[in-house]
């Protein structure tokens, strides 16, 4: 399912009317988006309990799980004590099956030394996530890394060589070895490898008020960490390393630890 940029919360509905006390949101968001905000100067806003970042403007975002039912408490407190609560409506989405068949029986049901490998290398991709500064490189928009067919989505259920794993955490797009990837927008490169066993040559680049991108299944990495990069360039190239039957780009996206749909983040092809 495709989502038009609208939807996305670029044109903002107000959810709490008053004088002086109106904080902009959607009506209703979908699972898997990355919703934006806008409060007054000042304010504090809390989701679940969860504080997230406000820039000098009142902007705000927030990432919505692939599973999250909702509906979403926010909590938004004002300089002077008083308190707005807002419960935004969740629209679920329907996620299709997805079998792929061929790739290494060792990377689907791994023995006890890679697997132990695997969880050290997810848990420095993890820590790469935590970044949460005031850049506000999301709020100038994404494009795509790369135009091409799209060979898999975001929230899909996986089932490898016959065996069900977790869902899909991206977008995949089908592209010869070394087609160029560029940065859908400019960021902090927080993480870069080019071996890991699961993701192969992998990139993360931080956008700010922890929005993040990730790149999986690279042939080559452009980039190191600590790195500015700009929209538009070129930070690795499409491959197939680690768990991979072709080359293709993986695009994923995260608010923190919640895993969004950067699909709906950008116009179609």
């Amino acid at each position: 399912m495709r989502l038009a940029l609208m939807l996305l919360g670029l044109l903002l509905l107000p959810a709490v009317r008053g004088a002086d006390r109106q904080t902009e949101l959607p009506e209703r968001v979908y699972q898997g988006q990355l919703v934006f905000g806008r409060t007054a100067v000042g304010n504090r806003v809390e989701l679940n309990g969860r504080a997230i970042r406000v820039d000098a403007e009142g902007h705000f975002v927030f990432g919505v799980g692939r599973d999250e039912a909702g509906p979403l408490p926010l909590k938004i407190v004002w300089p002077d004590g008083a308190v707005e609560h807002v419960n935004l409506k969740v629209s679920p989405r329907e996620w299709p099956i997805e079998r792929v068949t061929g790739v290494p029986q060792a990377t689907v049901t791994p023995p006890p030394e890679i697997a132990a490998r695997i969880a050290r290398e997810q848990a420095q991709v993890t820590k790469a996530r935590e970044l949460d500064d005031d850049r506000q490189d999301w709020r100038t928009g994404f494009v795509w890394p790369l135009r091409g067919r799209v060979s898999g989505v975001y929230g899909s259920q996986r089932i490898y060589n016959g065996v069900p794993r977790a869902f899909h955490s991206g977008l995949d797009v089908a592209a010869p070895t070394g087609t160029p990837i560029r940065a859908p927008a400019a960021g902090i490169v927080t993480f870069a490898a080019p071996d890991l066993y699961l993701t192969g040559g992998t990139v993360l680049i931080d956008h700010g008020h922890g929005v993040s991108s990730n790149f999986l299944h690279l042939s080559r990495i452009d980039v190191a960490v600590g790195e500015r990069v700009e929209q538009g360039q070129v930070i690795g190239a499409v491959g197939a390393t680690g768990r991979a039957t072709g080359p293709h780009m993986h695009w994923g996206m995260n608010w923190f630890d919640v895993r969004i749909d950067p699909q709906m983040l950008v116009e179609g092809q």
